[in-house]
This record gives C-alpha cells, structure tokens and sequence, in this order.
C-alpha cells in the first residue's frame, strides 16, 4: 500500500515501545519497517503476559503491527554482520538501548553512517547522547519523575506522588523520533546525506510540561499537582455529578457565562472572587466549592445534554472499554482490524493520522511472529539460500 514514506526502507533494532512507536508510525505512513528482534526470546513485550490472545502477547501485537520481522542473535559475529550488511541499503534505523550498546557490537552511528552516507541513525535513549546522566537507562516512571511530570500529577499538592497513568514518556518519544526521522528524510533529499537522530524519554516528559514551564519561568515558583484543574485557567476540570463525573472547559469569559446560566447561578458572576480568571484561579478552592453542590444535582449524561446545548465544552470522564466503543473512536478508524498470520483477524488501535491524499493510514497486516520474515528479507537482501542455511544451522538468525 502507497503512502507518503513508500520505499523508505527502516531497520527497527528497537523494545518495548519508544522505538517500536517510532516504527509504528513510520510504517502507518508507508515505509517498509523490518524489526530485528534479538534471540533468543525476541522483544520483551513476548512476554508480557497476560494479556494474550491464545498465548500471543496482546501488549507485542499492538505495538507491532504491519512490520515484518525476523531474528537474529546480535551475541555473535555473523549475527552482528547479518545487520550491519542490512543497514547498508535502509533508509533509516531505529534503536532504543542504553548509550553505547551498540557501538559496543559495532553498530553505532558512526560505524554504520561509514557504510551508508546516507543512513538515518534514529537514537532513543532515557536522557539523551550528552550530559551526566546519558548513561543511565530509560524507563518511563524514571522519566518522568526526572520532567517533572510526576510533580504536577495527582490530586494537590502534598499528596503521594503519581504518574500519569499511560507511558506518556516513552510514547511522546517514539512520536518525537518519528518526527526527527522525517526531518531528517527531507534534509536528505537536499543534501543527500543522512545523519543522526537524538531523542530522549526525559526530554519527551519536559515537553509534556509547556504550561507549568512558563509558570516556573515567569515567577520563580514551581506549580504542584491540581487534581484535574488547569494550572492557568478556571473552572477548567471534572466535577461529580449524580452518578459519576463530567469535564466542564469553562476557559474563558464567555463560556463562563454560558456555564453560570446553564447551572442557574448567574450570581457568581456578580461575585468578587470570580469576577475573572484571575480572581477565579485565586481563589480556585471557593470557586470548586460553590460548582460542586450545582452539579451533584443531575446526571454526567444530563449535564453533558445541557452544557452541549449552552456552547460549554463538555465530556465524560470515559473508561478505556468506552472510549474503545464510542462512535467516535469508530468513525475515525482508531480501532482496527489486522491479520495475523497464526490467529487470524485481530483487533487494534488504528492510525491517528489521517492524510488526504492517500490511504496509508489503513492498518496493513498484524505483528509478525517471530523470525516470521527472516528467510524472505534476507533472502531479498541477496544472501543465497545455502548463506541462508548457515546462519539457520549456526544459530545466527531464526528462520522458521
């Protein structure tokens, strides 16, 4: 299937997410994403287990998909040799470990770009290729406790501290990757040589952080946690209602008016306290006090019917199972089917980018099993079927 990034040819040397969402996006748009998963036991989402579906891993599957895949023991020469002979003719290649990993086995950006000029080295690591901490090791609750995230997430200040509740560091960097990658494909096609791609988990988390950096910047004063509520404008949060909660996005002065008068207390508006977003974010605490009562009165469905109807930016808190089967996520494709080559049709999350010139944001095929392409990539590639047959034999890539 054509897409913008058809013919671009990626090698992902990458686990667990960060790089394989990099080459998840690659491939939505088109390009020919090979993962190279190491032997034995290939990416550690395998066993990531439960979920499953008959034994597959669900987390491995929905991160993989319409990649092929094979498999190769980068332990031993013939292995590393399999990969560096592969990255000659990419595109771009994709990895996450730890700083020097691969340029301990001899895959590293300048050993590679040797071989390919035109080689885009796409490096994902926990805190980046410089600084005091580039060695350290990326995990995402790691990340975000270093960004500052984890300071600004939970119910207030002085509470346990809490993550966001998605691996928000390692999927914002597996995008920002994705974006550097294609970056880098432009520059390329003026000056014809590729180049290398530093992105980090603790730099994926400091972008997360735009409002309360300005806050820091401006005065000096670090914000903490604020539940729901929005560290520059109010009444901007969830609020519960009869049977559970809904979001209220009052951010201005007109859709304070507007909420004031759906919730029939137009009297607040004649109040100090809230006579501006100033006054009302001053004075936050009396301001979610004096809504609360208001919206205990009715349902989240009811209040989302009215606050619609009034111009009030309105939502229910849903869980994943109802967001999964709104009739939103559905008509923007974001659940799909793919085929697996073992279990048939599979269910999973679309792309979520839509381009209008084209189709390539159609899901293509489900994640391979492991080693599933080896013999057809390599054999593609030029190796001969007896070359095939000694790395099989010697146990430097799986074929089965």
């Amino acid at each position: 299937m054509s897409g913008p990034l058809d013919g671009v040819r990626v090698l992902e040397l990458a686990h667990v997410m960060a790089g394989p969402v990099c080459g998840l996006m690659l491939s939505d748009m088109g390009a020919e994403v090979v993962k190279v998963e190491r032997l034995p036991g290939g990416d550690a989402t395998r066993g990531f287990l439960p979920p499953d579906v008959e034994g597959e891993s669900a987390a491995f599957m929905m991160m993989n998909r319409g990649k092929r895949g094979i498999a190769v023991d980068l332990r031993s020469g013939e292995g590393v040799a399999v990969v560096r002979r592969l990255a000659s003719h990419a595109d771009v290649l994709i990895e996450n470990f730890r700083v020097g990993t691969m340029e301990q086995i001899g895959l590293g950006w300048e050993a590679l770009s040797e071989d390919n000029a035109r080689l885009i080295y796409c490096q994902i690591t926990g805190f980046g290729r410089t600084g005091p901490l580039a060695k350290q090791g990326g995990f995402d609750l790691i990340a975000q406790g270093y960004s500052g995230l984890m300071s600004v997430t939970g119910e207030a200040e002085g509470s346990a501290p809490m993550k966001v509740g998605a691996p928000v560091t390692d999927i914002t960097a597996g995008i920002l990757a994705a974006y550097g990658v294609v970056c880098a494909l432009l520059e390329r096609g003026r000056t014809g040589r590729g180049q290398l791609v530093d992105t980090s988990l603790f730099e994926a988390g400091i972008a997360q952080t735009y409002w309360q950096s300005a806050i820091a910047l401006a005065t000096g004063t670090s914000p903490g946690a604020m539940g729901s509520a929005h560290p520059l404008t109010a009444p901007y949060q969830s609020f519960r209602t009869s049977d559970g909660w809904v979001n209220v996005g009052a951010s201005n002065e007109a859709t304070w008016t507007r909420l004031t008068d759906a919730l029939g207390r137009s009297e607040l508006r004649s109040d100090p306290r809230f006579a501006d977003n100033a006054s009302r974010m001053g004075h936050l605490e009396e301001l979610v006090g004096a809504l609360t009562p208001s919206f205990a009165m009715r349902s989240t469905d009811e209040w989302i019917a009215a606050l619609g109807e009034a111009g009030v930016p309105v939502g229910p808190v849903a869980s994943i199972g109802e967001m999964l089967n709104h009739p939103q996520t559905i008509a923007r494709e974001m659940v799909v089917e793919v085929e697996h080559t073992r279990l048939g049709p599979v269910r999973s999350l679309g792309s979520p980018v839509k381009l209008s010139g084209n189709r390539s944001d159609r899901v293509r095929t489900g994640a391979p099993l492991l080693g599933e392409h080896t013999r057809a990539v390599l054999l593609e590639a030029g190796w001969s079927e007896q070359e095939l047959g000694a790395l099989v034999a010697s146990g430097s890539v799986y074929a089965p």
